[in-house]
């Protein structure tokens, strides 16, 4: 079975990016991106949000994983600006519980925090991957945003970690969901 990887970059303080949706505080040289390229050929489909999504087509990129699967998830945008990009505006856990079934490479969960949230709350991420920028946003889109209420308390258990010379740590998480008993 599949298993759904949200792979993500964050602040020290837990932030993907600024507010406004930039990332100008993260490490962008380094061992760490030839690591993380050579990482994304585990994947062969990608889930991302309206936002992320955008930030790749404003640099011309409407297919920005071409060798993967992808998938923008929207209530907003109407029509895909790349027939390689499929829209989901409904069906987004019916989707991922049909991907996972598939003997295929894993998912990247690739952003953003409000879909990642989503998911979290729906116990369908497998694991963590997270590359911890040594920056301070101070404020910005927090790794699982919206509600709270809405993130439950989630236990992780570390299964890996390589720390970089220029202060990048890069952490192997997997989610350990318990069931509630009575």
């Amino acid at each position: 079975m599949r298993r759904l990887k949200y792979y993500i970059a964050s602040t020290i303080d837990g932030f993907i990016a600024r507010e406004d949706g930039s990332f100008d505080g993260f490490l962008m040289t380094g061992d760490h991106v030839s690591d993380y390229l050579a990482a994304l050929q585990q994947f062969d489909a990608v889930l991302m949000g309206r936002k992320t999504y955008e930030v790749g087509v404003k640099e011309g990129l409407t297919s920005p994983y071409p060798h993967m699967q992808q998938f923008v998830v929207s209530r907003t945008l109407q029509t895909s600006p790349d027939e390689a990009v499929t829209l989901v505006a409904d069906g987004l856990h019916d989707l991922v519980q049909k991907l996972k079934a598939e003997s295929d490479q894993d998912i990247y969960l690739c952003g953003g925090g409000s879909l990642a949230a989503t998911l979290l709350a729906a116990k369908q991420i497998d694991e963590i991957i997270l590359k911890l920028n040594p920056v301070l946003f101070g404020t910005g889109i927090p790794l699982f945003a919206g509600s709270q209420k809405s993130i439950p308390t989630t236990e992780l258990q570390l299964l890996d970690h390589t720390i970089y010379g220029n202060g990048l740590v890069l952490l192997f998480y997997r989610v350990l969901y318990k069931e509630k008993t009575l």
